[in-house]
């Protein structure tokens, strides 16, 4: 069972409570919302959106105890606005948006996320659309794999890196591929951290334009967000939060929003033991001002 990041910290910054209208616009497997819509009952509602729409089935079987009360959207967070507009009218008294891959989507090896399994180089979210890596390697010249690495990545050994993989650009095809092709041109610098940690993130960040889409969904924040609802960003690199960081604040000092979270929340030494994959979250909350 997917086990959801930050779950308490949600929960206790978002505040649901019977009648409110939520969204969770990266809904996954469904398991903030799982949390969240005991508390928006009865009267209340919670619309789910994700890329994914292998993820949107399994939530759909995980939320059925709830059935009439959420709506599952197969759909990209770059839209929210749109989206919001569709299904909530006034906007969301309550968002969530966990910004990390699903333990799901990494054991999945036809999705190509992780080189801890092999599969084909896909990384896509939204597997029905868009270029995979593979051909998103296939067709980047070495400079431009070279800024991939270093930008999304923050990558010390990215040229070195793209050189490697650009050589190897046509015949690529599998995540143990290119994890061993990086392990054997980058030395291993920290025990804990596979050398091609850095490049498989910096790659899906590109696949999928994962700080485009947030910038332009946080963009948008007052046409999603009602007066007095409150908005929860957990982002798992500093490029995603210095993104939420920097849009929050531009949205405060447009008298929008009151920012809650100074600094990020993080999960506490018995959740990361519990669960790992959540050592690097960072979550930030801000609040919609009235009027």
């Amino acid at each position: 069972m997917h086990t959801p990041v930050l779950l308490g910290e949600v929960l206790d910054s978002l505040r649901p409570t019977p009648g409110r209208r939520f969204l969770d616009a990266t809904v996954g497997l469904g398991g903030h919302a799982e949390a969240l819509l005991p508390g928006l009952l009865p009267g209340g509602w919670l619309l789910g959106l994700d890329r994914d729409p292998e993820a949107l089935g399994l939530a759909r079987e995980r939320l059925a105890p709830f059935e009439g009360h959420f709506e599952l959207v197969h759909g990209d967070f770059r839209d929210l606005a749109g989206h919001a507009a569709r299904h909530l009218g006034r906007g969301a008294d309550g968002v969530v948006m966990d910004l990390g891959v699903s333990s799901y989507q990494l054991r999945e090896p036809a999705r190509g996320f992780s080189f801890l399994v092999d599969g084909e180089l896909d990384m896509r979210m939204d597997p029905t659309r868009g270029r995979t890596a593979a051909e998103l390697i296939a067709h980047t010249s070495a400079a431009g794999l070279e800024r991939i690495l270093s930008e999304y990545g923050e990558e010390r050994y990215a040229r070195r890196i793209a050189r490697a993989v650009f050589e190897r650009r046509r015949s690529l095809r599998t995540t143990g591929e290119l994890a061993r092709l990086v392990e054997a041109v980058v030395p291993r610098r920290e025990p804990r951290l596979h050398p091609a940690t850095r490049t498989f993130q910096a790659l899906r960040i590109a696949v999928n334009d994962e700080l485009g889409a947030l910038e332009a969904a946080l963009s948008t924040l007052p046409q999603w967000l009602a007066p007095g609802g409150r908005v929860a960003v957990i982002s798992f690199h500093s490029l995603e939060d210095r993104i939420v960081k920097q849009a929050l604040r531009l949205h405060r000092a447009a008298g929008v929003v009151t920012v809650l979270t100074r600094k990020p929340i993080r999960p506490t030494a018995d959740e990361v033991a519990e669960n790992p994959r959540s050592r690097s979250a960072r979550l930030r909350v801000a609040e919609r001002r009235a009027g």
